[in-house]
């Protein structure tokens, strides 16, 4: 892992987000573009400017999730000291992670529709909605010619992006793989879908809504955002003298098939995943030293993670899940966690998780909560759940 780029509510690159989410405090804000919703908070990011970030030209013809998903892809290739000028295109891969496209493009759009007829929809729709043109785009920007795709197992995208990206590098078939995810999926309808289902905090204080663990949980905040990592083999990586973050060890995934929305209660799912991922890395579960927990603040899932977790690894690693800073960035959730995870192994410490003041009991597990903890960590575990049964788990060592 030899590039980070994040964009994301607590920032735009890395150094924002390192102080934000290891502050432990919580992006979230009244969102006026919600007015009316069930729900009327959300965790953006601030100060994006696509015009100024990306160019006003090119940035019109992307949806807001390729805009944050080009932006966090520059980064990552300017950490990874990788000039796209001089690299050898057709060897350098994209999978970025998506879940929901460009629901704002479609909702603009159909606006325009209702009111104006066929003629004001914009001919740019298509193309700015398409899930794949998050990496379409991407590869076109950075002229990456190898292999592009997107990944769609909606929270846990960009966690299966990595896992896939790792595969193509270990198949030779790149020598570079952009790997990610990105979503922008905050406007009314997305919105008040999520809320219809019971899925949403409903809590009075935006700020303190995201309590991953805690037992007042009552739902995720929303949020959005981009998590893109530059992958090479390590081999590579040395030759050309580049600094890697942290080494993605192992991968695993495995699906419920239990229900389209509600994870198994078990959580046999993720406990596959989880014991996939380890077995890749030739570890066992007590040589953990720290988890980035999916924990999205769900009544439901955070006990299942938490039994999960505690099943597998037993009761040694730190534990954090940094949603209650960011809120739930849904498909970019696992990219940027692995991000974090990644600086939380490179910088020795485990940031806190917010708004957590009372553990939900039965969850028996070193939950880092109030400030930061510093720790050697040589072993870290990122966790990902995602609506289909989606699991995913990865195994992040130290460098």
């Amino acid at each position: 892992m030899t590039g980070l780029g994040l964009v994301t509510p607590a920032g735009i690159g890395l150094d924002a987000n390192r102080d934000r989410v290891w502050s432990g405090e919580s992006c979230a804000t009244p969102d006026e573009s919600l007015r009316g919703c069930p729900v009327e908070f959300s965790c953006r990011v601030p100060g994006f400017d696509a015009d100024v970030l990306i160019g006003g030209f090119a940035a019109r013809g992307l949806d807001r999730f390729t805009q944050l998903a080009v932006v966090a892809a520059r980064q990552a290739v300017a950490d990874a000291g990788l000039d796209p000028a001089h690299w050898d295109g057709p060897r350098v891969g994209v999978v970025l992670g998506n879940s929901l496209g460009g629901v704002a493009s479609i909702e603009a759009s159909h606006s325009a529709l209702l009111d104006g007829g066929p003629r004001k929809v914009s001919p740019l729709l298509v193309p700015r909605y398409m899930a794949n043109m998050v990496a379409a785009q991407v590869a076109l920007d950075l002229g990456a010619k190898g292999p592009s795709q997107v990944t769609a197992t909606a929270c846990a995208s960009g966690a299966t992006a990595i896992g896939v990206a790792r595969d193509l590098l270990r198949h030779d078939v790149c020598d570079v793989v952009i790997a990610g995810g990105a979503e922008a999926a905050l406007t009314p309808l997305a919105i008040s879908g999520l809320a219809r289902m019971g899925a949403l905090s409903r809590a009075g204080d935006p700020a303190g809504a995201s309590r991953p663990f805690d037992v007042d949980r009552d739902g995720f905040v929303p949020g959005e955002g981009a998590g893109v990592l530059v992958l090479e083999r390590p081999a590579d990586a040395l030759a050309r003298g580049a600094r890697a973050h942290a080494m993605v060890d192992g991968y695993g995934a495995a699906t419920d098939a239990h229900h389209p929305t509600a994870p198994a209660p078990g959580g046999e799912g993720l406990e596959q995943a989880l014991r996939a991922a380890l077995a890749d890395a030739g570890l066992d579960g007590a040589a953990v030293d720290h988890v980035n927990a999916h924990g999205t603040s769900t009544p439901i899932g955070d006990v299942i993670e938490g039994r999960v977790l505690r099943r597998v690894l037993g009761d040694r690693a730190l534990v954090t899940s940094t949603k209650g800073v960011t809120g739930h960035p849904l498909a970019a959730a696992g990219a940027v966690e692995a991000a974090y995870t990644a600086l939380a192994i490179e910088h020795g410490s485990v940031p806190p998780t917010a708004n957590l003041t009372r553990l939900e009991p039965g969850i028996d597990l070193d939950v880092v909560h109030g400030t930061a903890r510093p720790a050697a960590l040589r072993v870290a575990v990122s966790t990902s759940m995602g609506f289909g049964g989606h699991n995913a788990a990865l195994v992040l060592t130290a460098a």
